[in-house]
């Protein structure tokens, strides 16, 4: 009750009137981290664990008893709606004890940023690009509106550690806190995080403090799963269709899908009537392709469409539609989405989540999963795998059912090991290194070259950079007119540069397509790329649309509603696995264990290619001839070790092996044709890992590995070297060679000892 004791009256209020018998653990735990300590925090729970307000309740008591004179709370959040959604929950809170909560982001109107800039107090909710904008239009006030900053809460803090976003907003905290001279303490929030040390480390980087991780003893958490196969073409993609065995208490449909429908999507709209679910699928084209099924259906069976769809190109009217009625407890219906849905933002109560095929990583099944179970019910999630039926003479690799391979690994991941992948703390982010120049010089207007290194080179996501490449870098820079140094020798912004940093599109570090907006007469639908010529049918917001006029010069596409089914594009690219997980589906195809959330077709075709597998030898023998000169390689390494071990044979062996044609189908196996025997493949690659390899070898000539979104804008040696050095995982591709190697002395070693027995028993 200490923690209790120390929390403001209006707080004490919330939780009566909420019916609140007791703290969670959670909310001890966070209280007592910061009422105790002058850390920072990283408090992780599972999914609506009320982790929010255990940040908020010990913050906004401390507001209460001695407000602050400027912002005194910063929330960083990753998704605008998820913003909006925290501002109506604080809001409600604060409102009491006469506490300002403030967000601001593209959808906020001018009159309340304009209010918060008169009157700095409170809580400002942010998005990452909000900030960056922020410190370079307002630079000037940024003083007067962080004064006396005392926090900056970072929310599902997991989802900026794998790239620049993650890195860009430790940036922003560190200038921010610089220009208003201040040392806000961090709090992370996150249910889905696999190293809590290193991710605390992270978080803290720059601000001499430690970081306090609450041990969260939480009760076991009892899952409803379910993991159902189906072929998506012929006769056998008909059958079994029902749910059965696994989940003992799930309701039986009332209706029927068309007798045409594709079974998987069949399964799908008949468990999902009368319901409030979430169907995820992992690319936006997927999403447009579900629900112009789904809906399809409806029509076909004469029902009410009760499908909707939530994706980040739709426009932030059919987004803000799906969400609110979600929300409302009297609407039963179903949204299909990617993973603008994953993260936190409160939808209301729903059922279960549906997930089509298996998601990338541990941390995006278990926040989906998280998604449903709320109000005291158990997370319950259908996992619908859908393979294309193989052809009579199919061998190996189509053989293998590699997405419900994926779907089970990552569920035993987290449930053997609690595993989740870790964060990727040392890349060398050459891109955001031009961004985070390119912002400070723009913010500041003018600047000596050593005044720039100073501000730029001293933050702390930039350890691994050194002096050298930044010299390269602004060198590059000054010959291609993004800086421009004036007749004093200072630096300012060139005129090329200025074409990036006055576009809004340079707040943010995440790779954009170019995007065309699609309009029906006044109705924004959301954007597409590379749209088709007039006449041809398009895909988005669930529905399909002529093609009238497309404005190229505006970036218009205007558009008629029409009826049939279009595949969509919108320029994803597939996930990055990690290699733990590769190895588990390994695992799955070795052992004989079942998995209770199997349902009978996935037990079907497990238990089928459990039988290839063990007849073909593909999880002990890496390669495998699949005729004549026909070989097939496979390596269970994940994303960026599978594509250094493709390029090092390219590079090192190809000449050596007559291997010609490798075809790489990340990161399940590569096939090619090679005149070289099994052993010779395996000496050749053990004898070139045994040598000493730079890196940069394995960056073909000539090439520049354009990876993140301002590497066109940087010197062609730095874009190499960080592909090179932050992207490649070597030492995860030499450790499986030497694995081989070891594997293959052992063989020889059995076969010589069983020789050696045979001829002693002959003799």
């Amino acid at each position: 009750m200490n923690v209790f004791s120390k929390y403001a009256p209006f707080v004490k209020d919330f939780i009566y009137r909420n019916n609140w018998e007791s703290l969670r653990a959670i909310q001890v735990a966070a209280g007592d981290a910061i009422f105790n300590t002058e850390d920072n925090v990283l408090l992780s729970a599972s999914t609506a664990s009320g982790k929010t307000e255990a940040a908020f309740f010990p913050i906004l008591s401390e507001f209460y008893y001695d407000p602050p004179a400027s912002v005194g709370a910063l929330y960083i959040g990753p998704l605008k709606a998820l913003i909006n959604d925290q501002f109506s929950r604080l809001e409600e809170l604060c409102l009491e004890a006469d506490i300002p909560v403030w967000h601001w982001h593209g959808d906020v109107s001018q009159s309340h940023k304009a209010r918060l800039l008169k009157n700095p107090s409170g809580v400002l909710q942010i998005t990452p690009e909000s900030l960056e904008a922020l410190l370079m239009r307002k630079s000037g006030m940024i003083t007067k509106l962080f004064c006396d900053l005392r926090y900056v809460v970072i929310d599902e803090v997991h989802s900026l550690m794998r790239g620049d976003r993650g890195g860009q907003t430790l940036c922003l905290i560190e200038r921010l806190s610089r220009l208003a001279g201040v040392k806000p303490r961090r709090i992370g929030l996150s249910a889905t995080i696999g190293d809590l040390e290193g991710t605390g480390r992270f978080l803290s980087r720059g601000t001499g403090r430690g970081c306090v991780i609450p041990t969260i003893d939480a009760p076991p958490q009892k899952w409803r799963l379910s993991m159902e196969h189906f072929f998506v073409a012929g006769p056998q993609a008909s059958e079994d269709r029902e749910a059965e065995g696994a989940l003992d208490e799930l309701d039986a449909p009332t209706d029927t899908a068309p007798s045409a429908a594709d079974p998987g999507m069949g399964y799908i709209f008949e468990h999902t009537k009368g319901k409030k679910c979430l169907v995820f699928v992992n690319s936006r084209e997927e999403c447009e392709a579900v629900t112009t099924s789904l809906r399809r259906y409806c029509e076909a069976v004469g029902e009410p469409d009760r499908f909707l769809i939530h994706h980040g190109n739709l426009s932030a009217s059919f987004r803000e539609t799906a969400e609110a009625q979600m929300k409302d407890e009297e609407v039963f219906a179903t949204t299909v989405t990617t993973a603008t849905l994953e993260l936190g933002i409160d939808i209301g109560r729903l059922e279960r989540a549906f997930q089509i095929d298996a998601p990338f990583m541990v941390s995006s099944f278990l926040q989906r999963m998280g998604r449903t179970g709320r109000r005291g019910l158990p997370p319950e999630m259908w996992f619908v795998m859908r393979e294309d039926m193989p052809e009579a003479r199919a061998m190996l690799p189509t053989t293998v059912p590699w997405k419900l391979l994926q779907g089970i690994a990552l569920v035993q991941l987290y449930r053997e090991e609690k595993w989740v992948e870790p964060p990727d703390l040392e890349r060398l982010p050459y891109s955001l290194l031009y961004h985070q120049t390119m912002s400070t010089l723009a913010s500041s207007g003018e600047l000596t070259p050593a005044a720039l290194a100073e501000r730029v080179l001293t933050l702390s996501y930039f350890h691994r950079v050194n002096v050298e490449d930044y010299k390269t870098l602004l060198r590059h820079l000054i010959e291609t007119d993004h800086i421009e140094r004036t007749e004093e020798g200072t630096l300012i912004v060139g005129l090329t540069g200025e074409r990036q940093t006055n576009s809004f599109k340079f707040y943010a570090v995440f790779q954009e397509n170019e995007e065309y907006t699609v309009r029906c007469e006044s109705e924004e639908l959301g954007t597409i790329v590379k749209p088709p010529p007039i006449g041809e049918k398009i895909a988005i917001a669930g529905h399909v649309w002529r093609v009238l006029e497309v404005d190229h010069k505006r970036k218009l596409v205007y558009c008629e509603k029409v009826r049939g089914q279009v595949p969509a594009y919108f320029g994803d690219c597939p996930g990055d696995i990690n290699t733990k997980v590769l190895e588990r589906m390994r695992r799955v195809l070795t052992e004989e264990c079942p998995y209770p959330y199997l349902m009978k077709n996935a037990v079907l075709r497990l238990e089928e290619a459990r039988h290839s597998a063990k007849n073909s030898g593909v999880c002990t023998e890496p390669l495998i001839c699949l005729g004549g000169d026909m070989w097939c390689l496979f390596p269970w390494l994940g994303s960026y070790a599978f594509l250094a071990l493709e390029r090092f044979i390219k590079v090192r062996c190809a000449d050596r092996l007559g291997l010609k044609g490798l075809d790489p189908t990340r990161p399940y196996f590569m096939e090619f044709k090679m005149k070289a025997t099994k052993d010779e493949f395996f000496r050749v690659l053990e004898k070139e890992a045994q040598k000493p390899l730079d890196p940069m070898e394995l960056v073909y000539p000539g090439e520049v590995p354009v990876f993140d979104k301002y590497d066109e804008f940087l010197p062609e040696e730095l874009v190499r070297r960080g592909f090179a050095h932050g992207v490649l995982e070597i030492g995860e591709m030499l450790e499986r060679i030497r694995e081989w190697s070891e594997s293959s002395s052992e063989r020889k070693n059995s076969f010589r000892l069983s020789k050696k027995a045979q001829n002693k028993s002959r003799d």
